[in-house]
């Protein structure tokens, strides 16, 4: 169960609006009024409590869950035990998630509450119903749009633009940038700042300036102190609905896709592109100059160093190569290594 003294629950609702909202099946000879009052884990949630079911490795706690219902694959309906109801679905996580929400939405802010101590310039144009916390700087000219968060000591600099419903955690600091709708950046996010970009010269490096924006489209979420480059002449373009975990590194003029994933520790050189829902591993490192095609998925800790089409899913290594290929490249060295040994013996 969520501590409540973070997390506000709603509820309790009945089989029949869990079902709804998630798009989930009810099952047959159950009462949908029957009602639930939160979500919990498949081995720790009891009578009165909502779970899941998503990955095989967990049917044997499946078969032992109290849970009064649980979100399932019609597949593992089966497994249920008895006084468990089965609210069957494709994609279960995906069910569970939007019942979650039911139990935990996002704050709705129905007023203006504007911190004494924020700094707000007078040209700043803040819509209605916006929280600005303790210490936050708001430069001249910025737009932010209504029911917008903004959280302590974020600065927010001159003529940046924000969307509406978008969250900017403490501390970060957006600069040259223009954020759509329900856009999430977490705490420590630096987005905007200068490009790494500099002429080489026997004298010494030469800055190039960086005349570019960055630009963040609808649905975007950007964890803990990672850092966005903006353009040095075109934009820095993250697509809608993109998720980037913390300590993600973006550099200039790079133009990711929508629906894209990027694991913590990981980045991307400049002037790369990234098709639609492309996923990168932690720790991955992608070249500059390079595009990587729709639908490629790359493993953790892999360098990719030249272009992959789009339609080649899954690359692995330093430098990627197929997955396939890989998998045959370690079982090669594995037996090289064995046949060593013999001869030594």
């Amino acid at each position: 169960m969520a501590d409540q003294r973070f997390f506000e629950r709603h509820g309790p609702f009945t089989l029949q609006e869990l079902a709804e909202c998630s798009g989930a099946e009810l099952p047959e000879g159950y009462d949908a009024q029957t009602t639930y009052e939160d979500v919990a884990a498949v081995d720790s949630a009891n009578a009165t409590q909502v779970s899941f079911l998503d990955n095989k490795k967990y049917v044997e706690a499946f078969k032992k869950t109290s849970a009064g219902a649980c979100f399932v694959h019609p597949d593992m309906a089966q497994f249920a035990p008895e006084g468990t109801v089965c609210l069957t679905a494709r994609n279960p996580y995906k069910a569970y998630a939007l019942a979650a929400q039911k139990f935990y939405p996002d704050k709705i802010l129905t007023q203006n509450d504007h911190a004494p101590t924020a700094v707000i310039h007078e040209t700043a144009e803040i819509a209605d119903n916006c929280l600005i916390e303790a210490n936050v700087v708001i430069g001249a000219n910025v737009k932010i749009g209504a029911a917008c968060i903004i959280k302590a000591c974020a600065v927010i600099d001159e003529a940046v633009e924000i969307g509406q419903s978008c969250v900017i955690g403490a501390n970060a600091t957006l600069s040259h940038c223009v954020l759509g709708d329900r856009v999430s950046i977490y705490p420590g996010v630096r987005i905007g700042q200068r490009g790494f970009g500099f002429a080489i010269d026997p004298a010494g490096f030469v800055s190039v300036p960086q005349l570019g924006r960055v630009i963040i489209e609808d649905d975007v979420e950007i964890g803990a102190n990672t850092t966005i480059d903006r353009g040095a002449g075109p934009d820095t373009v993250i697509g809608a609905g993109t998720r980037l975990d913390n300590l993600v590194q973006i550099g200039h003029n790079v133009k990711m896709g929508k629906n894209c994933v990027m694991v913590a520790q990981s980045g991307i050189a400049g002037s790369t592109e990234i098709g639609d829902f492309v996923m990168i591993g932690g720790q991955s490192g992608i070249a500059g100059h390079i595009s990587i095609g729709s639908g490629v998925r790359i493993a953790g800790q892999s360098g990719v160093m030249k272009s992959i089409p789009a339609g080649q899913k899954d690359y692995m290594g330093a430098p990627a190569v197929p997955l396939r290929q890989f998998m045959k490249q370690v079982a090669t060295l594995g037996r090289m290594v064995r046949e060593k040994k013999k001869k030594k013996s």
